[in-house]
């Protein structure tokens, strides 16, 4: 976690966002989660993000970002899953015919900010340990 600067401010933000796949179905393969990664990385350069860690765990996907403030939560949401379902239905036409309407993502979404100190490293272990089932849950005390 470091300061990040900005034409005319500085900022060190970081969120927790989870976001389900559409009717909550496990189509998170290992194929599409190595393409969303690489799409995750094609963002960061293209916008001013940071896409921290990405964890994901079969119908669900777990992010720690860093976003510009110029970025509403929102916009950046509406981006991402606009974006990573676009290119997974172009790599994998099969997960779309599992999916009646066509999305790819729920329409919701969960937020969090992270703190600097106390939580950042035990929220990063657990998103990164996503889908692997024999981790512990993180404890907060």
């Amino acid at each position: 976690m470091t300061l990040k600067k900005g034409w005319h401010g500085a900022y060190d933000t970081h969120y927790h966002i989870v976001f389900p796949v559409k009717y909550r179905k496990a189509l998170l393969s290992d194929g599409v989660v190595q393409e969303i990664k690489e799409i995750s990385k094609r963002l960061e350069e293209r916008y001013d993000l940071d896409i921290e860690q990405i964890g994901c765990d079969g119908d669900h996907i777990h992010l720690l970002v860093s976003i510009h403030p110029k970025y509403s939560i929102g916009q950046f949401v509406r981006l991402y899953k606009s974006i990573t379902a676009k290119q997974a239905f172009l790599k994998f036409p099969e997960v779309k015919k599992d999916l009646w309407g066509g999305e790819f993502w729920t329409d919701g979404y969960y937020v969090a900010t992270i703190g600097e100190k106390a939580n950042w490293s035990i929220v990063e272990r657990y998103v990164k340990n996503q889908g692997k089932h024999d981790a512990r849950p993180p404890t907060l005390w």
